[in-house]
């Protein structure tokens, strides 16, 4: 699915970083200091509720949006990662990929 999104999102003309796991993303997101982040929860090595809270307690990344882009839909897990953090709440199976790139650009052109 990244692929199909990475595609998406470069004909949209946004530049994209893929971390192949969760232990890429906090120095991915240093090295380029993305408009914005997206999070899929189920990632080998270090799972993405953990990134989030990662990204959130580093003074360098606390403020770029993080939309958590996942096939869990539980409210349970749905509740604490907006509470951790998250700006945005998506479920694969639940939103076309326009509709994730109209979120994405919501949050990329709200000043931070």
């Amino acid at each position: 699915l990244y692929r199909v999104l990475q595609e998406k999102f470069e004909d949209e003309n946004f530049k994209v970083a893929i971390a192949r796991d969760g232990e890429e993303v906090v120095p991915l997101a240093k090295k380029f200091m993305p408009d914005v982040i997206i999070l899929d929860l189920l990632l080998p090595k270090i799972g993405g509720i953990e990134v989030l809270l990662f990204l959130k307690s580093d003074n360098d990344l606390l403020n770029i949006p993080v939309i958590v882009l996942s096939n869990i839909g539980e409210d349970k897990t749905i509740k604490e990662v907006l509470v951790l953090g998250a700006v945005d709440y998506l479920v694969k199976t639940e939103h076309p990929i326009n509709e994730v790139v109209e979120t994405i650009n919501k949050y990329i052109l709200k000043p931070r």
